[in-house]
């Protein structure tokens, strides 16, 4: 196995991190800052376009010191190495984990089983340059000979969720066409899709490693068949591309060869926006703003694979996550971006990281007997502001919090901009320093009111401050997050990489499936026969 397997609570510096924080747990984050008036020049990080402020949290460096001395004891460094070099890291799948290479400049050299993927790489690169430039510019076209208008992105997960995710973000950079992306089996949402687009003019991508997936095979069977009944059969292959491995199949569903842009075993759903599955980004921001998008992730790349720990923008993020997630008991995590355009960034963070690291069993398949994974949520402030601000203000429960904003607006609405910005310095500061009962009095509010108003304040936030979201600082963002979730996942010595728990629901959905059609319950507990013979009955 070329991961290390060291159960963390057993290491020297967990056990100088549990009496660390029964001697610091009760000290205050204001007192912090007023004991050390360069509290946020010491706590911060400062890279290329980021300004990262983690100031604002319960730690001091000797917290700090003690979390590299877990990382260092759990082997991250070497970890680190095989994540990079093509180990089949995933090993409860026998896969390397790849996704950086998709990224990679062309004079890298990345082996898996000794062969250099790094051409093959940026041949399917050049492919998706090349048609995504030509659907662009009109040079491919409609089996009516038009161009296209419409491009509609059928996948679900990896293949959803980060195309999804990017083309929004990067909305500001778009072509003329228009993305649409069809997900969910659920039939309402496939007609609410193809409401909005024209048969004649609209080119549908689909999303599937296999070309099995229920439900992506579902809804492309049913655009298919949309497609026929206006186009007639011989425009399918006009219409429609696929990214996949399986030829066979998408011979079968009548995709043209020439049209399909394969998929490697190396890259996990989750972690393929960078690969083929990024071929709506393409054709959503033209192919010079993706190869931005990819040059950004390498960067972020380089500075996580050379930057010592502590200096390290993943590796420091992850190491706070985890002293709230095992010794503060914080099960949650909040991001907060302060741009519309990021609206999707928290779900797309949902699928990476909970599916990632929501996992009870270790390498060496014991069952664990310490917390894993965040539960992660979050919407763009100031909206959130006027939502779920309340429980992380005055609530019970200890939210950790990542603020996420932008110097430069895209559109030069200063004053917009200085306005949103302004709460997002306020909230930081607001959440850290609370109000306590001598100011709320001061204001003159009613003492019956005092309880109320008081806000105690002491709540961490850690800080992104970036100079513009452009394609490469979004390839950053991105990248920052898939790394941390790989440090998570070495440091609480579970496999990042797989995700079983994801397969069972499916399995039974198979079964019931065939139920539901024939009108004949299976054998199952009473609830579920009970709610089947509802439905059908």
């Amino acid at each position: 196995m070329p991961l290390p397997t060291i159960n963390p609570t057993k290491t020297a510096a967990w056990s100088k991190l549990k009496k660390h924080y029964k001697e610091t747990k009760s000290q205050r984050l204001q007192d912090l800052f007023e004991r050390d008036a360069k509290r946020g020049e010491q706590f911060r990080i400062c890279w290329d376009d980021f300004y990262i402020d983690f100031s604002k949290n319960h730690l001091t460096q000797e917290t700090l010191t003690l979390l590299t001395e877990l990382a260092e004891e759990c082997q991250l460094e070497e970890a680190k190495s095989h994540y990079f070099s093509g180990s089949k890291i995933n090993a409860s799948e026998g896969r390397s984990v790849l996704h950086t290479a998709l990224r990679a400049p062309g004079n890298h050299d990345v082996r898996v089983d000794g062969e250099n993927i790094i051409p093959g790489i940026h041949a399917v690169i050049d492919q998706i340059k090349n048609f995504s430039q030509g659907v662009i510019d009109g040079t491919i076209t409609s089996s009516s000979g038009l161009p296209f208008t419409d491009v509609v992105n059928i996948g679900i997960g990896g293949s959803d969720l980060g195309p999804v995710m990017v083309t929004e973000a990067l909305a500001h950079y778009k072509t003329h066409l228009n993305l649409h992306f069809m997900s969910n089996v659920d039939g309402d949402h496939v007609m609410e899709v193809l409401q909005k687009v024209k048969p004649e003019t609209t080119l549908f991508v689909v999303v599937s490693k296999s070309f099995t997936t229920q439900e992506t095979l579902s809804n492309a069977t049913s655009a298919k068949q949309w497609v026929i009944d206006s186009l007639g059969e011989q425009a399918v292959s006009d219409h429609f591309v696929a990214v996949s491995t399986n030829l066979t199949k998408i011979n079968d569903f009548g995709i043209d060869p020439q049209n399909v842009f394969p998929m490697n075993d190396w890259v996990g759903g989750r972690f393929s926006l960078w690969s083929s599955v990024g071929l709506s980004i393409a054709l959503s921001i033209g192919p010079n703003h993706f190869e931005e998008l990819l040059r950004g992730a390498h960067a972020m790349d380089v500075h996580f694979a050379n930057m010592p720990l502590q200096e390290n923008i993943p590796v420091v993020l992850a190491l706070i996550s985890l002293w709230y997630n095992n010794f503060y008991g914080a099960e949650s995590e909040a991001i907060i971006p302060y741009t519309q355009y990021l609206h999707r960034l928290p779900a797309y963070l949902q699928q990476g990281i909970m599916e990632s690291n929501g996992k009870s069993v270790d390498r060496e398949g014991n069952a664990v007997d310490y917390q894993t994974g965040n539960l992660i949520w979050g919407e763009p402030g100031t909206n959130s502001q006027h939502a779920f601000f309340q429980l992380i203000h005055q609530g019970t429960k200890l939210i950790p919090a990542h603020f996420i904003g932008f110097k430069t607006p895209l559109h030069g609405k200063q004053d917009h901009h200085d306005k949103l910005m302004a709460n997002f310095f306020a909230q930081t500061e607001a959440l850290m320093k609370g109000k306590s009962e001598e100011s709320v009095r001061n204001e003159g509010v009613d003492e019956s009111l005092v309880p109320f108003k008081v806000f105690a304040g002491n709540k961490p936030t850690t800080t992104l401050l970036i100079e513009k979201l452009t394609p490469a600082s979004l390839g950053k963002i991105i990248a920052m997050y898939e790394h941390k979730i790989f440090v998570e996942g070495i440091l609480w010595n579970i496999f990042s990489y797989d995700q079983w728990g994801v397969e069972l629901g499916k399995q039974l959905a198979d079964t019931i499936l065939k139920e539901i059609v024939n009108k004949k319950g299976g054998t199952h507990d009473s609830s579920t026969s009970c709610l089947l013979r509802k439905y059908y009955g």
